[in-house]
């Protein structure tokens, strides 16, 4: 919980947990605990997968939020968790595919780490080495936007080039399709950033069907008008 509210790396996390109090005290762990290995993080997420385990965690949950007398019987509760990730993610558009290349690098680290050996550099490491927070006003929107793109386009050629395997992946599926989300092909073939029709582009997808996190593509954010087209400015 402590990760998804500070927006950490697993091996982030990790090294709060050995370094800081807040974090230690949360865990019931002693000051002088050296902490535990980030891959213990991925265990802990596949092992509550399995067996129904997370809807059983649910449960427990609601029984102690009627207990405390925050939800009542014979109502009707929301627990459509992809708004709540849509409205806590909710990124603007170069933040979007920022943040999608570096899931994606990510998630083929934690599978096939020897792809990237020859991919990935100091650069992408600077680009890519945490959650992205860019703002509504980065420097050099454009700049950005094009290393983006590039990259984007590197790192999918790059997977394809070794197999169809190495794109299965959901962050990496997710990339993909927030790539089409944003970019598109002119006449001449080169993939430009896409602005809304009424600007004189090719358009955005409807809001109803917008990718808006790389870690849930089916998440949505909340109120959204199903009739309503994309946000047209650069960075929205």
């Amino acid at each position: 919980m402590l990760q998804f509210l500070l927006g950490l790396s697993d091996r982030q996390a990790v090294e709060a947990g050995r370094c800081r109090i807040d974090f230690k005290y949360a865990m019931a762990m002693e000051l002088d605990d050296p902490g535990f290995h980030h891959s213990v993080l991925a265990d802990f997420r596949d092992r509550l997968a399995e067996d129904c385990r997370a809807d059983r965690l649910l449960d427990l949950a609601l029984a102690r939020l009627e207990e405390a007398g925050l939800v009542r019987e014979r109502t009707t509760q929301r627990t459509d968790s992809t708004h709540v990730l849509a409205a806590v993610r909710d990124l603007t558009r170069l933040e979007l595919i920022t943040e999608a290349v570096r899931a994606a690098l990510e998630e083929v680290a934690g599978t096939s780490p020897h792809l990237l050996d020859e991919l990935v550099d100091e650069d992408w490491g600077r680009r890519y080495g945490r959650p992205v927070r860019l703002g509504k006003n980065p420097t050099k929107p454009m700049t950005r936007i094009l290393a983006t793109k590039n990259d984007a386009v590197r790192l999918l050629e790059h997977l394809y080039r070794h197999g169809t395997g190495c794109t299965s992946g959901p962050r990496v599926q997710a990339l993909r399709q927030i790539r089409v989300q944003n970019y598109h092909r002119d006449a001449a073939g080169h993939l430009r950033w896409r602005i809304a029709e009424k600007e004189g582009g090719p358009g955005l997808p409807p809001s109803s069907r917008a990718v808006v996190s790389p870690y849930g593509t089916t998440a949505r954010l909340p109120g959204t008008d199903t009739s309503s087209a994309g946000r047209g400015s650069p960075l929205t």
